[in-house]
């Protein structure tokens, strides 16, 4: 398809940290796409979950399925938008690498643990795990990818960080944090398109698990609209066998319906403030959005899935556990850095074996425990403490 003059152009990519030869067939874009989707960390997504465990049901979304999704609808949206589909596709299947097992329980434990020593933010790990931890290459570490895509996958950065990382990568991903400007539009749809994403798959997973009910999610003013909408039209789903087309039907309507927003709300202000290259969009303010009345209705929706989902006893009780493992798994390393893989050496010395990117033992303990998956993370803590709290 024709790109919009605002959309990145593959050909006007800033390159990569370190310079590769053109690939014959792809663009750059699109061979940094593959090289997520051939990753180690990406194939560890299948056993990393979102709200309900691995060990909790095998229907739930895990975060591959969950960066499927937002690459499907960022690639929807895209399209109509005349960005870069390959791009968008490329950080959305990124954008969760850096995710910690036991979803935001794992990272808020690690978060702790690391308090003292620079924190864990994921959206920070998943660029380490491209740029540093990923093993796949001869000539460097990670997996070298465009700055069009790291500068998506940094979706959150605080300023001592990105000064931090600015001076490692004077003019890198770091400095719109510093200097107040914005990423590319395709990095702009990522994130929205997360947004809906989990929004959509937290209410399905939320009533397949019999935590929230259909009743319970009519006082959500965006999806009571869509639910009653579907009952004029198809009466008979009313019926109890009948509630899982009735609630898919739902969803999938709040999913087009926001989507549809997403594109007119944003195709406005594009036609607004014109801008001509991808270079003229950082300089803008944010220019893809949600309009007024869906913002509301999505925050609404958010602040339901948390007070009666996310903070739901179940829940809760499955999120301390999973805290605890994190946290004394931690310890035990801590404790014992000897009980680390040999073969897990970025941090000690780099993976060449050159003693010039040494990092502290509290650092590759982090990374170690943020690549495990639930099932291993549990396995792995039995292991060290000889206590069972989570799997059947």
């Amino acid at each position: 398809m024709t790109l919009a003059p605002y959309a990145c152009d593959p050909a006007r990519s800033r390159g990569r940290r370190f310079a590769e030869p053109a690939a014959p067939t792809r663009t750059v874009f699109q061979r940094d796409r593959d090289r997520i989707v051939h990753s180690t960390a990406f194939r560890r997504l299948v056993y990393k979950t979102q709200v309900f465990l691995n060990h909790e049901g095998d229907l739930f979304r895990t975060r591959l399925t969950h960066s499927l999704e937002v690459a499907q609808l960022g690639r929807s949206v895209a399209r109509s938008l005349g960005l870069n589909e390959d791009l968008v596709e490329a950080i959305a299947l990124a954008h969760d690498l850096g995710h910690t097992p036991f979803g935001h329980a794992g990272q808020d434990a690690l978060n702790d643990c690391m308090r003292e020593h620079g924190g864990f933010e994921h959206n920070l790990q998943s660029l380490r795990v491209v740029d540093h931890l990923e093993e796949s290459y001869p000539q460097f570490n990670g997996i070298n990818l465009t700055f069009e895509t790291r500068e998506g996958i940094l979706k959150h950065c605080s300023r001592e960080t990105a000064q931090i990382l600015d001076g490692r990568e004077p003019g890198g991903v770091a400095g719109r944090f510093l200097d107040g400007t914005q990423p590319s539009l395709e990095a702009q749809l990522c994130n929205l398109a997360d947004e809906i994403a989990y929004n959509a798959h937290d209410i399905d997973d939320g009533v397949r698990s019999g935590l929230i009910s259909l009743d319970q999610l009519q006082e959500v003013t965006l999806f009571e609209g869509f639910h009653d909408q579907v009952l004029s039209e198809y009466p008979e789903l009313a019926r109890p066998q009948n509630q899982r087309r009735l609630l898919f039907e739902t969803i999938r309507r709040m999913l087009s319906a926001q989507v549809y927003d997403l594109i007119a709300i944003s195709r406005a202000a594009l036609d607004v403030a014109k801008p001509q290259s991808a270079d003229d969009v950082r300089q803008l303010g944010p220019m893809l959005s949600f309009g007024e009345d869906m913002r509301r209705r999505s925050a609404q929706l958010k602040q339901f899935l948390f007070r009666n989902l996310y903070r739901h006893p179940q829940v809760m009780q499955t999120t301390a556990l999973a805290k605890q493992v994190v946290r004394e798994l931690f310890a035990a390393y801590l404790a014992e850095p000897s009980e680390l893989p040999v073969t897990f050496g970025v941090g000690i010395e780099d993976a060449l074996g050159r003693a010039a990117h040494f990092e502290p033992t509290m650092r590759v303990i982090a990374d170690y425990i943020a690549g495990m998956t639930d099932r291993f993370a549990a396995r792995e803590h039995e292991r060290l403490t000889g206590q069972r709290l989570l799997g059947g």
